[in-house]
């Protein structure tokens, strides 16, 4: 059985994704992170002894930030930020988020910094190797000081308190506890802190998202180059010399990639000065996917840094002699989650526009090549006309859905924090936005296959791309070529999930 060990400072997205998405894979610290996670808890019981004072150790949270707690109330304090902070409202976020929220959390808390017990840890790693999940709305956080709610109901089935979902099923998380055998915790000093403080949604919704970005764009460029077949397009506007003329990041690379799927390709054009170039979405595809491209990287980057960053407050440094210093700070404030994030969605949206605008030249009138909605009959039968429909709809709920989160704040905390980055709504908007483009994307794939046909029904013999003829065939796996109209949304659905199986995949 496969183990990810963490050590926090070496967890990958595709790690993350994997073991977010296969409850099969057990989550463990590594043995080398241990003796670092006992240090800081050690230098945290030493303070509370010495009656130091240190943020949300031995003083309140937030605004009551000048308010010192008495040593007798210390532990009291841990529990009651998780309990007063479980405020979150909305959908409860599915597994795969709630997995990769416990992942992330643990590993952060295994760099060192945050002072949690090593036991306290190893609770919520237990809890995600039995499949016992919290049940975690998805509304509540500012994204600063990170995901208080949502990490608060994160951590309440540590204390036994709260529900958690398990094999599918609701239950009392002191009782599915019990029957796991395993028994709750009382917190100590920094441990509520350590656990609520942090962009661990923003993070977990975003490497996953951005997992599945980087899947769908793939599958748009291979959509794309369907396309182009089904309308017997040119491949001159792919040239190399275009390409370096314009040294944008991913350009070049998305031309080739296109070159690649249409090489070999007689369903394209020749040059023929009555039909120079094509309409902006076939011709502009290595500009507007390689933008795209360009952003998912860009995003993928600032995700995989914050995989591996401390982002709670305060923390603990340790010289080399291991005296320790406490420090105040912001990491837990997530706009650079939140800038890459609304950056993914306007990319993303971008792509799913480049999308439905070739959908609906596919169903527009080519009777050189195909019929009307791609109807054999049309008239008795509508054809494909309702799927651009579903196309355009997501698109315009995708315009809405993109604007930034990034630039809105509402103060908190008595003014104290006094800006807020909203990087959980960004997140969550993406991941709205990202499962529209990937049904908009299935619909241009279906509708390009039996453009497609009907186009070989005019020349059998005709050879498709080297790429393009997977993916058709990837395509006619799970959805026949429509003689007359049928109930379209299975297999809609079908090639939805090809696309979440990585079944176009072009890198």
């Amino acid at each position: 059985m496969a183990i990810l060990a963490l050590n926090g400072r070496s967890l990958t997205l595709s790690e993350l994704v994997s073991a977010a998405r296969n409850p099969a894979i057990k989550v463990n610290l590594a043995p080398d992170a241990i003796p670092g996670i006992q240090r800081a808890a050690q230098a945290v019981a030493q303070f509370v002894s010495e009656g130091r004072i240190a943020y949300g150790i031995t003083t309140g949270f937030g605004a009551f930030k000048d308010r010192l707690i008495a040593p007798d109330d210390v532990e009291k304090l841990q529990e009651n930020i998780i309990l007063s902070h479980a405020v979150g409202t909305g959908p409860e976020l599915p597994a795969d988020v709630v997995r990769a929220m416990m992942i992330i959390r643990a590993n952060t808390l295994a760099k060192g910094h945050s002072g949690i017990r090593l036991e306290t840890l190893q609770l919520m790693l237990d809890l995600l190797n039995h499949n016992i999940l919290p049940i975690i709305p998805s509304r509540g956080s500012l994204g600063a000081s990170g995901d208080l709610a949502p990490l608060a109901h994160m951590a309440l089935p540590l204390i036994g308190q709260g529900d958690v979902r398990v094999r599918g099923e609701v239950r009392l998380a002191e009782d599915a506890l019990r029957e796991a055998g395993l028994k709750p915790i009382h917190l100590s000093a920094k441990e509520g802190l350590a656990l609520t403080n942090g962009t661990t949604l923003m993070t977990a919704v975003g490497a996953l998202q951005a997992y599945d970005a980087q899947v769908i764009v793939n599958s748009a460029n291979c959509a794309a180059a369907l396309s182009l077949e089904a309308q017997n397009g040119t491949l001159r506007a792919y040239s190399p010399q275009i390409h370096a003329s314009r040294p944008q990041f991913m350009q070049a690379e998305t031309a080739a990639d296109l070159r690649g799927l249409l090489s070999g390709s007689e369903l394209t054009r020749p040059d023929s000065s009555a039909n120079v170039q094509d309409a902006y979405t076939l011709r502009c595809v290595p500009q507007v996917h390689g933008a795209v491209q360009s952003a998912l990287n860009y995003v993928r980057q600032v995700i995989e840094v914050e995989l591996n960053s401390v982002t709670d407050n305060p923390l603990l440094f340790f010289d080399e002699e291991d005296h320790v210093t406490i420090l105040s700070g912001g990491n837990f404030h997530g706009e650079p989650l939140a800038l890459a994030l609304d950056f993914l969605s306007i990319a993303m949206t971008d792509l799913g526009n480049m999308s439905e605008r070739r959908i609906a030249k596919l169903i527009d009138n080519h009777p050189e090549h195909y019929p009307s909605f791609l109807a054999a009959q049309g008239g008795l039968n509508s054809g494909f006309m309702l799927l651009q429909y579903t196309a355009a709809a997501l698109c315009s709920e995708n315009k809405t859905l993109a604007h930034p989160d990034s630039v809105d704040t509402i103060p908190s905390s008595g003014n104290v924090e006094d800006h807020v980055s909203m990087g959980a709504n960004a997140a969550l908007h993406c991941q709205q936005i990202v499962e529209n483009v990937r049904a908009i994307i299935a619909i241009e794939l279906m509708s390009a296959a039996q453009a497609v046909d009907f186009r070989l029904q005019q020349n059998p013999n005709a050879r498709m791309g080297q790429g393009t003829s997977k993916a058709y065939t990837e395509i006619r796996s799970v959805v026949p070529f429509f003689e007359k109209d049928a109930y379209f949304k299975p297999s809609m659905d079908a090639v939805a999930d090809l696309i979440r199986q990585e079944q176009f995949n072009t890198q």
